[in-house]
């Protein structure tokens, strides 16, 4: 069953600047987010707040009634995260890198395979499966960042400026098959600079001076 996502006076400093300010956010099961902003205003930081990969100063992240922090590893295998490096292990195939997380859930090999050429598939790359990472372009090692990120089927799917690197109809592509994953009941919340991606979201949330508006 699919959780809400709910953040409660969330605020964290860097270098005694402080980059969110007592933040509140609430998404149900199956809401788009869209997070924008100026660069450097702290987009990035929100979500890894949101994932719980950074531990706030103050406040909570709840996944259903499950709080972030201090999350079990059966809490924190259903929170995925595209991040701008993408993260990706360069001596690996792009199929290789879709399965890894999947082995980790103790899914067989056969099983985990098929996943990810179906998730490979949805973003246009199921030709390059067998490719190493370091023989893809940028745009090309987004969407396996993003093919990881829907194979692994999370109720919390972040990701920090998904289409930055692709060119219009792979933008779209990857674009179509992240904001398809609400429809199962997953959580999206995208940090985007493009007002068409903000238009296609459920809600867009600014950020400013370190609070959502």
């Amino acid at each position: 069953m699919m959780g809400s996502l709910s953040a409660t006076g969330l605020s964290y400093s860097l270098a005694g600047r402080r980059l969110i300010d007592e933040v509140d956010l609430q998404a149900q099961p199956g809401e788009r987010l869209a997070i924008t902003g100026p660069s450097g205003v702290g987009k990035t930081t929100l979500l890894m707040l949101l994932s719980g990969l950074l531990r706030p100063d103050r406040g909570r992240v709840l996944l259903g009634e499950q709080p972030l922090e201090n999350a079990s590893e059966a809490i924190r295998q259903q929170v995925a995260l595209v991040f701008q490096g993408y993260g990706l292990l360069s001596l690996l195939s792009a199929a290789e890198n879709v399965e890894v997380p999947l082995y980790a859930r103790g899914i067989h090999a056969r099983e985990s395979g098929e996943i990810a050429m179906d998730a490979l598939r949805r973003v246009g790359l199921a030709p390059w499966a067998d490719h190493l990472t370091e023989e893809l372009s940028g745009g090309q090692q987004q969407r396996v960042a993003i093919a990881r990120a829907l194979a692994m089927r999370p109720q919390l799917l972040l990701a920090d400026e998904p289409t930055a690197e692709q060119d219009p109809e792979h933008r779209t592509l990857a674009l179509e098959a992240l904001l398809a994953e609400g429809q199962r009941g997953a959580v999206i919340v995208l940090a985007t600079h493009d007002p068409e991606i903000a238009a296609r979201c459920d809600r867009e949330l600014r950020l400013s001076d370190g609070g959502l508006s």
